[in-house]
């Protein structure tokens, strides 16, 4: 019997019978000829059935066969470029072809133009497209890449609780639950708090998983369920943090172009976007961003787009923001020294300006805003008591926080990173609800 093989490997064999096991996504017939585009979870290949080659029977049955079959194939490998496919240039000539289950013909995600809605509805089947294909298979590629880095630059993984006491960033995002004789719980903002204390065990440590946001957000770039890398860094200031920052991105971004070219060639990518992608990173302060939205606000002549620029000293950033900021460089750019009113209650206070914090966004080129946002912590037991105290929250809750800062307290910094929104900029996707197998946002929480 023929080796099986996955597509992936197809340049290897040329020359050679194989088996491929998969399913078939498209099928064009020709006469005595028919093309089947068939996928097997690793790429696309062009199958060839010649009906001179196979039994009239068979080769009836496979000019037939449905969208979405299950088959296994055993052919020859042949080299050519006109050969469709991810990554393509190569085709199986079929010698033969067993069906393990023949689809139904009601295939509701055929190949054509689907809305939003009824994409989404069946999003079980959608992952199969093309598209989606390619854009998941970079994000597992981001994924893989950001766990990559940090294990070998001496960071520890530690999983931190889905379920928490408390609020972390803000008591109107939050998902609550009943919790035993506990009272209430909610499902975690993040795991930051959790890897602080890690830190003082660990050094560098970092949490990889999913978050949950109760905002109702509509817009392209949330989700209220997403996937966040959080690292935690002991003895790290925030011009440390930022240094993190760029070499992780930049080792993210190098690794995407090496493995996923294919897929992003596929989706339309311009390649020469990311390969500009290498550390260091612009440091711009929140104080010159300010002063170059008002300098763009005062040059623009178009009213629609001059009251998208509108902005005051001392509101966070919004997305027509943040697109302007990063329109006038060719990297990812670093935004620091945010007021603290906008910022979480954990946040150092910027030495002489207390409504300034020590925190920092990393806002990616080409309009994709802020992919990682962070901060130096508080290492002070009394500032951050104070701190709690002034947004109210319950300081039973933040007991255990707070003893991180009596017992070695050390000046430390963290931050976190959404991995849809970096597959979407990856992608050139204008919508992270495609860089997510199964999106959850404020309407749909099916399939």
């Amino acid at each position: 019997m023929a080796e099986h093989v996955s597509v992936t490997q197809i340049s290897k064999y040329v020359g050679q019978e194989v088996t491929l096991k998969g399913w078939v996504y498209n099928r064009t017939d020709k006469g005595k000829l028919s093309f089947l585009l068939v996928r097997d979870g690793t790429g696309f290949i062009q199958c060839v059935a010649f009906k001179g080659d196979l039994s009239p029977e068979l080769f009836e049955q496979i000019s037939h066969l449905p969208q979405e079959s299950s088959v296994i194939i055993t052919g020859s490998v042949r080299e050519d470029k006109r050969a469709p496919g991810i990554p393509g240039g190569y085709e199986v000539g079929i010698k033969d072809l067993q069906v393990v289950q023949t689809a139904e013909l009601d295939y509701p995600m055929s190949l054509k133009d689907h809305g939003v809605d009824f994409a989404l509805d069946n999003r079980h089947l959608w992952i199969r497209m093309q598209s989606q294909w390619a854009i998941l298979r970079v994000r597992a590629t981001v994924m893989a890449a950001t766990r990559e880095w940090l294990d070998t630059n001496g960071f520890t993984a530690m999983d931190t609780p889905i379920l928490t006491p408390a609020a972390a960033e803000g008591t109107t995002t939050l998902f609550e639950t009943e919790y035993f004789d506990e009272g209430k719980a909610y499902l975690a903002q993040t795991g930051q708090l959790y890897n602080e204390a890690n830190i003082f065990a660990f050094g560098k440590v970092y949490c990889f998983g999913p978050t949950f946001r109760a905002e109702k957000s509509k817009t392209r770039r949330h989700l209220t369920e997403f996937w966040m890398l959080e690292p935690e860094i002991a003895f790290c200031d925030l011009d440390g943090l930022m240094e993190v920052e760029e070499q992780m991105i930049t080792h993210i971004v190098q690794r995407v172009l090496r493995d996923r070219e294919p897929e992003l060639k596929f989706l339309g990518r311009d390649l020469s976007k990311l390969e500009n992608i290498k550390a260091p990173f612009p440091r711009i302060s929140y104080d010159d961003a300010a002063k170059m939205l008002q300098d763009l606000y005062e040059k623009e002549t178009d009213p629609e787009k001059k009251e998208l620029l509108k902005f005051d000293w001392g509101i966070d950033f919004g997305a027509p923001h943040e697109t302007a900021i990063t329109q006038q460089f060719d990297k990812p750019v670093f935004v620091y020294g945010y007021p603290s009113a906008v910022k979480a209650f954990y946040m150092e206070p910027w030495p002489g300006r207390p409504e300034v914090c020590k925190s920092v966004d990393l806002l990616a080129p080409e309009g994709y805003g802020e992919i990682c946002g962070g901060s130096e912590r508080m290492s002070s037991h009394e500032n951050l008591l104070a701190r709690i105290h002034k947004e109210g929250l319950p300081e039973d809750a933040f007991k255990w926080y707070l003893d991180l800062r009596k017992y070695g307290s050390v000046p430390h910094s963290g931050f976190g990173m959404g991995t849809e929104r970096v597959t979407a900029w990856m992608c050139g996707i204008e919508h992270v609800r495609e860089a997510i197998a199964f999106p959850r946002t404020i309407k749909r929480v099916y399939p």
